[in-house]
């Protein structure tokens, strides 16, 4: 039986603007992904984005001439994705669709250039449900298409963790549950952020488990950890520099898992 996120669905529901402020906070997270979607989406085609939130990405593939697909599981969240792009005068890019990531049956198209699934992943706390997420991305790429999916790191989350609930580690229970399952306690009251909170190595089996071919698989805060003021206040040279070196070294095994975000990037064979 599959899980019941229903939880996860009203999160966003009560507050559908959540994702759309942290990624405006998060900015190294945010500047570092595009630099990969730049480097390795085509120049141009269908994009199925599962999980499309407010539209921070998607507005950035409707300016560089994208057709999207915005799915998302939250019906308030998507309202805003809508008027956001709308706003922006894209009204013709985007077909909105409210749904969940692990059954796509309402996405009848099968060749999709590329999917984008940049947070259910890592609110699926069950292995065989982000399985099940994965075989329907799978499923709706061409041949050749790519994916790009977002986990959070199990380690790399702690630096958050420590700047803003501290008292968290008073319950020791919940963090013996985390570190070795990667969720909550089994006792743990549903109603907040809920998640799966990955382990680097198991990322890549877990794809190429549903065939794709494993292109790369980067932390997007390398060396930062929740220290995300520092770089929002670089500017010019200075800031183009600093995310340059942080794209050179995202892939650098020794430090992948210290990010609190990661990104695998692969291709259907």
């Amino acid at each position: 039986m599959i899980d019941d996120i229903s939880d996860i669905a009203a999160y966003y529901n009560r507050n559908p603007a959540r994702e759309h402020r942290r990624l405006e906070e998060n900015q190294l997270e945010f500047e570092l992904t595009w630099r990969f979607l730049d480097g390795y989406l085509p120049a141009n085609g269908n994009i199925l984005e599962i999980g499309a939130g407010t539209g921070r990405y998607t507005l950035g593939l409707a300016q560089r001439g994208w057709h999207i697909t915005a799915v998302d599981l939250s019906k308030e969240v998507l309202k805003e994705c809508q008027k956001y792009l709308n706003n922006a005068g894209f009204q013709e890019n985007v077909d909105y669709i409210l749904g969940d990531a692990r059954n796509l049956s309402m996405v009848s198209q099968k060749d999709y250039d590329a999917v984008l699934m940049m947070g259910p992943l890592y609110h699926l706390v069950e292995e065989s449900d982000r399985q099940m997420a994965l075989w329907e991305a799978f499923d709706r790429l061409r041949p050749g298409g790519v994916i790009f999916s977002a986990f959070i790191s199990r380690y790399g989350i702690l630096g958050e963790i420590l700047k803003y609930m501290p008292e968290s580690v008073d319950d020791q229970e919940q963090v013996i549950a985390v570190l070795t399952r990667g969720r909550d306690k089994e006792d743990w009251p549903k109603g907040g952020f809920r998640a799966y909170f990955a382990r680097v190595e198991e990322i890549i089996p877990l794809h190429e488990g549903i065939g794709f071919e494993t292109i790369k698989l980067v932390g997007v805060e390398p060396c930062i950890s929740s220290d995300d003021e520092s770089f929002n206040v670089l500017k010019g040279k200075r800031r183009r520099l600093w995310l340059d070196l942080f794209y050179k070294i995202s892939g650098e095994a020794s430090i992948v898992g210290a990010s609190q975000h990661l990104l695998y990037i692969g291709r259907k064979q």
